[in-house]
């Protein structure tokens, strides 16, 4: 009996040891390979309920969305700061980090199958190099 009523609570949290966890974790980077300030991923695609988390690797970086689906709030995080966000609205977040946006450190989110706000996201005015970086990620969708 013990046995049993020890393993019921090792199963207990062991499930919500693990139901915070982020389902996507993403690195904001001073370089990769050639390339200079920039997000791990340039594009990901989650889940609605799914979570993200930014992890800067270097100080001087944040996350700002600043092109959103209907209804949802554009958010911007702290410099220097890990943050995480759960994404409950279906379609195509635009994201950059405010000081590196001219060097082109933008990502987009895809959440579920809706692609219905991409004309927006493609619209979105972007400087420097975020510009370039920005057709290229959407060649790729």
């Amino acid at each position: 009996m013990r046995f049993y009523i020890l393993l019921i609570i090792s199963i207990l949290f062991f499930q919500t040891s693990y139901a915070d966890e982020p389902a996507l974790v993403i690195d904001m980077l001073n370089k990769r390979d050639k390339e200079k300030m920039l997000y791990s991923q340039d594009i990901a695609r989650v889940n609605v309920g799914d979570t993200i988390k930014w992890i800067p690797t270097a100080k001087g970086h944040n996350v700002q969305f600043v092109s959103v689906p209907d209804g949802v709030d554009k958010v911007k995080s702290k410099l220097n700061k890990e943050y995480s966000y759960t994404f409950d609205t279906e379609g195509v977040y635009l994201y950059l980090c405010t000081p590196h946006a001219g060097l082109g450190m933008i990502g987009i989110v895809i959440v579920g199958d809706s692609l219905d706000n991409l004309d927006a996201v493609k619209k979105h005015r972007l400087m420097g190099k975020s510009k370039r970086k920005l057709k290229k990620i959407l060649k790729e969708i």
